[in-house]
């Protein structure tokens, strides 16, 4: 793979991007983040991070010091699963997979948090029959398309909406993924709540249709996922705590910036964040999808939101920020975000591709192509060999 074409590196040494700061219990020495970045090479059957090739992965993009590397999104049980593929942090041979990874990164002078995941309906419901587990959702029969629901139907799992009683196991098992992964040497969780996973879909006006306490309106709709902090801030401190949102996201059919009432949602929940660290609380950081990315799976600049910003949130939320979302190939518009001195910035398909991007971003460096095909291939092709800067140039890549 050559380097990126027609795009001019900018050296971003000089910014906030390479000025340390303050996140929880945390002394980052840089705002370049690399957020969550799902890679399908966990084995199955049990969901185990790849012992052949996950800690090298993780050691090569954590080479520059003081890095903050979110996880790949991690199953909190095999009920929130339903990937084979995907790894997840319940059992004693995960923790003791994740246990070497984290060793690796802090052996780098780098941080880590697990960012802990609950698919809902964006699962499989044959995946998950085969598993005698059942297919969940915020409610029953507003499948997310004709063919999950085909597939549900056909598996003879249809979708869940989840009991009251459920939601309790969900926060029991977000609890225990946390002490787990504190327990094997990791610095904190992200919880995820963005995307259209499962605390999105209750957050969602279109996903979520119950009519108890847990949906029909804005406060509602916000208290599984506040829930889940409150747990996870009981169980292992706010400073070891961050959330991640896409208030403008579509995939998995969110409602996104067609929703009038969406900025709505998400300001009465960071407000809701923001009145616990008021009261000596306050998460280590919110991480937001920037609405320049509605759905992951598009290219680069497809399905922008342009009529929406997250900015609100910064007139809510008094502590770090990080923004993600086709920013490597915009640094103007990462400049521009870098200017509030609470912000980070996540890049993620370029961190897959440059294991040094950091230095890269510092010394205005050409990137490395990232080859899509090999983003969820099981094989240490796309994974482990993207080269430095360096190998690059012995490579020849700068004379392609």
């Amino acid at each position: 793979m050559p380097f990126v074409k027609d795009f001019k590196p900018v050296a971003l040494g000089d910014t906030n991007l390479l000025q340390p700061i303050e996140v929880g219990d945390m002394q980052l020495q840089h705002r370049a983040v690399m957020p969550p970045l799902t890679r399908m090479r966990a084995a199955h059957p049990g969901n185990v991070p790849n012992k052949d090739w996950a800690e090298e992965y993780y050691n090569q993009r954590s080479q520059y010091p003081g890095s903050l590397i979110i996880t790949e999104g991690t199953f909190i049980s095999p009920q929130a699963g339903g990937y084979d593929n995907a790894p997840g942090i319940w059992s004693d041979e995960q923790v003791a997979q994740w246990t070497k990874i984290f060793k690796r990164i802090h052996d780098n002078d780098s941080f880590v948090y697990v960012q802990l995941w609950a698919l809902g309906r964006q699962s499989y419901a044959d995946t998950l029959g085969r598993d005698g587990l059942r297919y969940d959702a915020p409610s029953d029969g507003n499948y997310m398309s004709e063919e999950q629901k085909e597939r549900a139907l056909k598996a003879n799992n249809p979708q869940h909406g989840l009991t009251k009683g459920e939601i309790k196991q969900y926060i029991k098992e977000y609890v225990e993924a946390a002490v787990n992964s504190i327990k094997a040497g990791a610095d904190g969780v992200e919880i995820h709540s963005a995307n259209g996973y499962l605390l999105n879909q209750f957050l969602d006006p279109e996903a979520n249709m119950r009519t108890d306490e847990y949906g029909g309106s804005v406060e509602n709709r916000a208290r599984f996922a506040l829930e889940v902090v409150d747990a996870l801030v009981e169980a292992v401190g706010a400073k070891k705590v961050g959330i991640r949102f896409s208030p403008y996201g579509t995939f998995g059919t969110m409602a996104g910036g067609k929703n009038p009432l969406i900025v709505a949602q998400y300001a009465y929940i960071v407000g809701e964040l923001q009145r616990r660290a008021n009261e000596g609380q306050q998460l280590a950081y919110i991480h937001l999808v920037e609405p320049r990315v509605t759905d992951p799976f598009l290219t680069e600049g497809e399905g922008a939101y342009n009529l929406g910003t997250n900015d609100f949130v910064y007139s809510i939320w008094t502590g770090p920020i990080i923004r993600a979302g086709n920013l490597a190939l915009h640094p103007d518009v990462a400049i521009e975000m870098l200017k509030d001195n609470r912000t980070l910035i996540g890049y993620g398909r370029f961190w897959i591709a440059n294991p040094d991007l950091v230095r890269r971003l510092k010394d205005g460096l050409p990137l490395n192509k990232y080859d899509r095909d090999t983003f969820y291939r099981m094989s240490d092709e796309g994974y482990l060999d993207y080269p430095t800067y360096e190998e690059a140039l012995k490579l020849g890549w700068d004379k392609q």
